[in-house]
């Protein structure tokens, strides 16, 4: 079986059967000779995906897979992405099964998809909400990069989320240093990069995203938004994803630091900004003055002395 195969064959074309019908109803008799099995077996494995989440309606004319933009299975996706996606419907974190596909010997990118994460975690292993709808996935990449250059990989990630976001939906996203997407002020997106080294080059790059589409995150708790609060509606996550995927490829395949920093800063909100960066030990306030061609953020403090902060969470005023 492929590994990004984890539906049960049955299933897997029962979906592809309904999936390739455009939207049009497909009876049980047909979809019953396609699988080679009973309609009874048909309707009991369509009741385990209407479990599982997947929106299917039955008609007296058949069965209707509802809402195809946001099916984010192998087959519903261009023929030069398919064997990149891996699907699952539920993970603890996309980022742990991305690490055990890729000790798989995976020979190229893979992106790991969950509809719903059950212990996913951001930045100092905080825990992220990883509700159904949303867009949940974890990239595994091997770039020829020395350790040192793997922050251009969030810097480019996150640069071409919000450039993609803002083509298909004319909003106006912005990237937040080191590696957070906001709109209108609050929380969108959020990106964890991990890495394994072998030598002294990166041998994997697992960049984790999670980015609010259809789901409801907004809280007491939590300054967020997603898409769908945004624009009053539903959008395609499939259309999304096929859009990031690439674009990122495109951006990557030549690594430039000066240039993705130039992109990310076409899109920063924290530039000019009055910020807190907490690191590990200490708590920075000032004005964000620049990001340098180290992905360095350059403060100057409220005592007047401009520094340098290499890694930290970074706070808007």
């Amino acid at each position: 079986m492929k590994v990004n195969q984890i539906l049960p064959d049955k299933r897997q074309t029962i979906l592809e059967v309904l999936y390739r019908s455009n939207g049009e109803p497909v009876s049980g008799v047909k979809i019953s000779e396609a699988t080679g099995i009973s309609r009874v077996a048909v309707w009991k494995h369509i009741k385990a995906l209407k479990q599982a989440g997947v929106d299917i309606k039955g008609l007296p004319t058949g069965y209707q897979l509802q809402d195809t933009g946001n099916l984010l299975y192998p087959f519903c996706f261009p023929t030069h992405l398919q064997e990149k996606i891996f699907h699952f419907p539920e993970l603890d974190s996309t980022m742990d099964q991305a690490r055990k596909i890729a000790r798989q010997g995976l020979q190229h990118a893979g992106c790991v998809i969950a509809e719903v994460q059950t212990a996913s975690r951001g930045r100092l292993n905080r825990p992220w909400a990883s509700a159904r709808g949303g867009l949940w996935f974890t990239l595994i990449l091997k770039p020829d990069l020395p350790p040192p250059l793997a922050w251009t990989m969030n810097f480019a990630a996150s640069a071409c989320m919000a450039e993609v976001l803002a083509g298909l939906f004319d909003l106006d996203v912005r990237v937040k240093w080191p590696n957070d997407l906001l709109l209108k002020g609050r929380k969108l997106s959020g990106l964890l990069a991990e890495m394994e080294t072998r030598a002294d080059m990166v041998n994997f790059l697992f960049l984790g995203i999670g980015l609010n589409v259809n789901n409801e995150p907004e809280s007491n708790q939590y300054q967020a938004i997603s898409l769908k609060t945004a624009l009053g509606k539903s959008v395609s996550r499939k259309q999304i994803l096929i859009r990031f995927l690439d674009l990122f490829e495109s951006r990557i395949s030549s690594v430039d630091p000066a240039r993705i920093i130039s992109r990310w800063k076409e899109r920063t909100g924290t530039i000019g900004s009055d910020v807190r960066v907490q690191t590990h030990d200490r708590v920075y306030e000032g004005k964000a003055l620049d990001v340098d061609d180290s992905g360095a953020l350059i403060v100057q403090g409220r005592d007047g002395i401009t520094r340098k902060i290499i890694y930290g969470d970074c706070f808007h005023a």
